[in-house]
């Protein structure tokens, strides 16, 4: 795996654009998907792994989620649908939270004022390059529809169930990156995506492991936070935004006017 430390805002801005001209569309068009950290040590354990990885476990949260949530919450019933609902919503699930946005990712990566006495990152995966080693039968899906990412929908015509997603390995684990329905504008402003391994119990860093020339992370020193901070607040890159409502304004001012003698690091 790439890792590079950006010593300026100009350095970080050409770490997490890099790589993002695409030939074909003459464009430049990231095929990256991104994740900000607060803490450069944080791994990439999905919350499911992180309570054990019991596939048994899922199954319960998830049939405990679908009897007491409102029947149309989702707005198609598959089980990548309500998986997506829960995951947005802080059920432990094995999906794991990304954004299109680089911008969003560091957002997530400076938004935590007591943890500015220590490095932050960024993950970015090449979504593209990854879904290109998916087994046959769920590279035919993407093809078939003309598409770059997995939506809810598309992902459960080719794997119905949750445990259908293991049964489409050929010899080894997969990774790949799915589209939440725009359950409400929080998930629309976050330019969101998940990714998930094909085996509830394994983590994306053991995939990151196998396949590092796929993936690159940006470290974020922590004295170079306040700046990337206040640089986000003027572009309106906020809680106030991310988190539309009268909680995340809360959420942003409480931030925004906390007095930086209070704050750590």
């Amino acid at each position: 795996m790439n890792e590079h430390r950006a010593d300026s805002w100009l350095e970080l801005q050409e770490l997490l654009f890099a790589d993002t001209w695409n030939d074909r569309l003459g464009l430049f068009r990231s095929s990256f998907a991104y994740r900000g950290c607060s803490d450069a040590a944080s791994d990439l354990r999905s919350g499911i792994v992180r309570q054990g990885g019991d596939t048994s476990l899922e199954r319960q949260l998830m049939r405990a989620f679908r009897k007491y949530a409102a029947a149309d919450s989702v707005p198609h019933d598959t089980a990548w649908d309500w998986l997506a609902l829960g995951q947005h919503h802080g059920l432990p699930t094995r999906l794991l939270d990304w954004t299109y946005s680089p911008y969003v990712a560091l957002h997530f990566a400076t938004e935590n004022l007591d943890r500015y006495d220590r490095d932050g990152t960024v993950w970015c995966i090449d979504y593209a390059r990854t879904h290109a080693l998916l087994p046959a039968r769920l590279r035919q899906a993407l093809d078939a529809e003309g598409a770059d990412v997995f939506t809810t929908e598309l992902l459960a015509g080719a794997a119905p169930a949750l445990a259908d997603l293991e049964r489409c390995e050929e010899g080894e684990p997969f990774a790949l990156f799915v589209e939440p329905p725009s359950f409400d504008a929080r998930i629309v402003n976050q330019y969101a995506l998940f990714s998930v391994v094909s085996r509830a119990g394994i983590g994306l860093d053991t995939w990151v492991a196998e396949h590092p020339r796929l993936v690159r992370r940006v470290v974020i020193p922590a004295e170079l936070k306040w700046e990337v901070r206040d640089k986000l607040d003027q572009a309106n890159v906020t809680e106030r935004v991310l988190f539309p409502g009268l909680d995340g304004m809360s959420r942003w001012l409480g931030r925004y006017y906390r007095p930086r003698s209070r704050v750590s690091g």
